[in-house]
């Protein structure tokens, strides 16, 4: 049977004529000559049918202002095509290989895998039981593109999508391929730039799409899928709840001074009315559907006691209901549950309290249901919906608060100083002293009411904990119930955050915790310093009773961003590594269920690269089954914009995480060879040194500077947190998203494979040998994974185009690390290739061949970028083609930061 009538190279071909037509009708023949000659120039070169980029540098060099940004435009909405061309591609590839059986990584494949292992019925029970997948959406800004492109952008994947999946006549085909080039239309003649930076809001309602037009429905059908698939080994097995999302958009005040108790009170208003809209709407398709009649089936006693629990609450809607649909059992019940639904947010009483209620009557609709024989009815449409309940409640996605550990600190000193105690001038060691015994005391120390004379700063954190006891009281403490700590170096670091929940009224011990308290360790010494850290928290009397109130479970989140920015990629995936085993000690050590929170950014240089591989790649002890990671930019929209592979998405991560649970049962301790550990050391020693070597080196801050278009990115409009934490120039103080990004723009990804091939030879140097480095890359899944991400990093880099950046710095910089640069790039590409045994650097052939596309269409962005930042001044217009380039190439390499 044949799926599709189009394959990815028809739509690239297509969709290229189309943008080409469109381009001489919106400008002009010459212009469209113009772009034509440059696309031809760069694609020659390419091919090695041209011996350098003169005639390319030419043509560009020969531009007006106009002509540039048609320049850009074109190449620009070129990529934004290109990708929906290749997000197809990934539907077609889903779709035919789940027909064929042959998805690897599936849900057919994850019961196999436990089949396979002999694993009997219980042993899978503990397996489910123990998983908790939590995707976490951050509003972090990496996101390139403008809302109203993305919109446009989907409308043109789903006419696609009909053409390639539909049986068209001729004439519908025509109708819906001119739907297509109004919409590419429409495009070329919208701006692709901002023309203010996005506010929290509009990012978190950015998150809300993903939520409620994909995600929702989709959570419903892998749940349904997976239950079939493990009934027919393991029917005995119950499935529980697997997967819970997250977000920070609206949230997260880590630099943000824009997120204020405001924003994040409407974010939570919005997300639960955007809920409950679509639990009503779903009800009222499922009132559509059971319309038995009561008269001949027996709905059973349940159903009969909910309804008459209903008309005591509600008996006004009951005679309504009963009028409306006399004998119809089901139909009734279901318009008394949406009447308790929009009571939620009514000032009427009886509304559902928790979703537990709501979830409670789904259930005795589904027992009545079965009763009768309609199994295949509840299976269908009442199921699904309860696992919608299940994962998103009432909230959508529940909430994390976020904030910069110093801030707390400053605000418990000046909360402490109103109360005549001393705070700032402690040690460590008394700072825990006084926070514990303030939080051990049943009296409060300080007054939210009336804080004293306090700083902006404290005055921010304070309302914002009294807010936290008024968001659980009104939306569930669910709803935002953790609270994580950027820069956490101490143990006071985290009691400050419980104190201030506890004063708030949030924490109440021994009997109530409110919050997840989440140490953030991100740098070299907080990472290197957990024991002390964690082991301190877990032996103090006031933490202790939280964590026990908390179900004896603590969430430690991991920075890779800051990790990589201050120690280079090799030394902070090590780092990262023996220090999640060393947690999990730790935590084991103290009879605490951990569960580790992966801060992972959207490329490799901040722990990007594929989900799945990851959560398979992680140490045995640290796999306890819950597992969170961040998911952000350009990430999510090509992760979950397509409810395909959106759905395929969400499947790995289950295949990976209950694989990776069960073989941490089998083997709870990993078992690495200590040989392959002492390697490690040696070339993340020599890694990290190298590396700090660069960062340290005089002049190298003003050659970032010089040779990245930093410049320009600090001032996109890319999302509502600013560039920097102090609005310094310093690596340092640069966030790691700008540092990724400005290195990915140049083709110069450093931040991807710096000091990997020096650390590798001086191992080599020392006595290690080559053997041992291909036997731990084919048999210990973090070393793979580590050179497989260094692999696609070393991949996107390119030298040639790099140049022209390097050539925009003083001559004295350039040459005082540009040529350093190109020869740790070519050391670490040797070795990876030599450890590897491949020809190539990218194993996936699939991801070759989009590399080879796009190279030539992102090289006239790169140069025409290069000649705008040489200019001494430019023009506002040309100021917008510089921006518009940016976007262009982050289209193209389809990475930012």
């Amino acid at each position: 049977m044949e799926l599709h009538s189009r394959d990815v190279k028809q739509d690239v071909r297509e969709l290229g004529a189309l943008l080409g037509d469109v381009l001489a009708e919106q400008t002009s023949d010459q212009s469209f000559e113009t772009v034509e000659d440059i696309r031809t120039a760069a694609i020659d070169y390419r091919k090695g049918e041209r011996e350098s980029r003169a005639e390319l540098d030419a043509l560009l060099d020969g531009l007006d202002p106009d002509g540039e940004s048609i320049v850009a435009r074109a190449f620009t909405t070129y990529f934004e095509l290109i990708n929906l061309a290749e997000e197809r591609e990934r539907a077609r590839v889903v779709r035919e290989s789940s027909q064929a059986g042959e998805l690897d990584d599936g849900l057919v494949a994850t019961v196999e895998t436990l089949v396979e292992a002999d694993a009997d019925a219980d042993t899978v029970q503990r397996v489910l039981d123990d998983v908790l997948i939590e995707p976490t959406f951050t509003a972090h800004p990496t996101e390139a593109r403008r809302k109203t492109v993305k919109a446009k952008l989907r409308s043109i994947a789903s006419r696609l999508e009909e053409l390639d999946e539909r049986r068209l006549t001729d004439r519908e085909h025509d109708q819906l391929w001119r739907k297509v080039d109004a919409e590419v239309t429409s495009l070329w003649q919208t701006s692709q730039v901002r023309e203010r930076r996005p506010e929290p809001q509009d990012e978190a309602r950015n998150i809300q799409w993903y939520l409620e037009s994909i995600l929702f429905d989709v959570v419903g059908e892998v749940y349904a899928e997976f239950e079939d698939l493990l009934a027919e080994e393991y029917p005995e097995v119950d499935v529980p709840k697997l997967f819970e999302f997250r977000s920070w958009a609206g949230s997260d005040r880590d630099g943000n001074p824009f997120v204020t108790t405001e924003v994040t009170t409407d974010t939570l208003e919005r997300q639960r009315t955007v809920v409950l809209e679509k639990y009503s709407q779903a009800l009222k398709r499922l009132s559509g559907v059971l319309s038995q009649d009561g008269r001949r089936v027996d709905a059973g006693a349940d159903l009969e006691r909910s309804l008459k629990a209903d008309r005591a609450r509600l008996p006004g809607v009951a005679d309504e209901a009963e009028e409306r649909y006399p004998g119809e059992p089901y139909r009734q019940k279901l318009k008394l549950m949406r009447e308790r639904l929009r009571r939620i947010e009514d000032v009427r009483p009886d509304g559902y309290g928790e979703p537990e209620e709501l979830l409670s009557d789904l259930e005795v609709i589904d027992g009545s249901l079965r009763s009768i024989g309609a199994d295949a009815v509840a299976d269908e449409y009442v199921e699904p919906l309860m696992r919608q309940v299940d994962t998103f409640g009432f909230t959508l996605a529940s909430l994390d608060l976020r904030d910069h550990q110093k801030n707390h600190t400053e605000a418990v000193h000046e909360a402490l100083a109103q109360e005549g105690i001393d705070y700032r001038d402690r040690d460590e060691s008394g700072r825990v002293d006084v926070l514990t015994e303030a939080i051990l005391q049943d009296e409060p120390v300080i007054d939210f009411d009336s804080p004293g004379d306090v700083s902006e700063t404290a005055a921010r954190v304070l309302e914002r904990f009294e807010m936290l006891g008024e968001w659980q009281r009104e939306f569930g403490v669910g709803a935002i119930d953790t609270y994580c700590i950027s820069m956490t170096e101490e143990p006071s670091h985290v009691l400050e955050v419980l104190f201030l929940a506890d004063q708030a009224g949030v924490v109440s011990l021994p009997d109530h915790c409110g919050i997840d308290v989440v140490p953030l360790l991100e740098t070299e010494s907080a990472l290197n310093g957990a024991r002390r850290i964690m082991g301190t928290l877990f032996e103090n009397e006031a933490y202790a009773q939280a964590l026990a109130a908390r179900n004896d479970v603590q969430e430690i989140m991991l920075g890779y961003s800051d990790s990589n920015k201050e120690n280079g990629f090799l030394a902070a995936n090590w780092d990262l590594y023996k220090n999640q085993r060393r947690l999990a000690t730790i935590c084991d050590d103290f009879d605490v269920q951990m569960r580790l929170f992966h801060g992972r950014g959207g490329s490799i240089s901040r722990g990007g690269g594929p989900m799945n591989e990851a959560m398979l790649a992680l140490p045995n002890e640290t796999v306890t089954g819950q597992i969170k990671f961040t998911e952000q930019g350009e990430a999510i929209a090509e992760k979950y914009a397509n409810p395909q592979i959106a759905e395929r998405n969400v499947e790995q991560m289950l295949n990976a995480q209950v694989r990776a649970r069960h073989q941490a049962i089998r083997e709870p301790e990993e078992d690495v060879r200590e040989e392959w550990l002492d390697a490690m050391d040696e070339m993340a020693a020599t890694a990290r040194a190298q590396y700090r070597d660069l960062l340290e080196s005089d002049g190298f801050v003003t050659y970032f500077g010089q040779a990245t278009p930093i410049g320009v990115i600090e001032n996109l409009n890319l999302g509502s947190r600013p560039a920097s934490r102090s609005g310094e120039r310093t690596v340092e103080d640069l966030r790691a998203i700008p540092w990724v990004f400005s290195w990915t723009q140049s083709r110069c990804i450093i931040t991807g494979w710096y000091a990997l091939g020096t650390g590798i030879e001086t191992y080599l140097e020392n006595g290690g040998d080559l053997e041992t480095l291909q036997e731990m890359y084919e048999e210990w899944p973090f070393f793979r994974t580590t050179l497989d991400n260094a692999s696609l990093a070393l991949a996107r880099t390119d030298f040639d185009i790099a140049t022209y950046y390097a050539d925009l710095a003083d001559d004295e910089l350039r040459e005082a690390f540009f040529p350093h640069l190109r020869e740790e790039y070519e050391r670490a590409r040797d070795v990876v290739l030599d450890i590897t045994g491949q020809d190539s650097l990218l194993r996936r052939e699939w991801l070759d061949e989009s590399l080879r596309r796009r190279n030539p269409y992102v090289d006239p962005l790169n140069l025409l970028q290069t000649h705008l930042l040489d200019q001494e001044y430019r023009t506002d217009d040309e100021e917008q083609t510089l921006r518009l380039t940016v976007k262009g190439i982050a289209a193209g390499m389809k990475n930012t930061g």
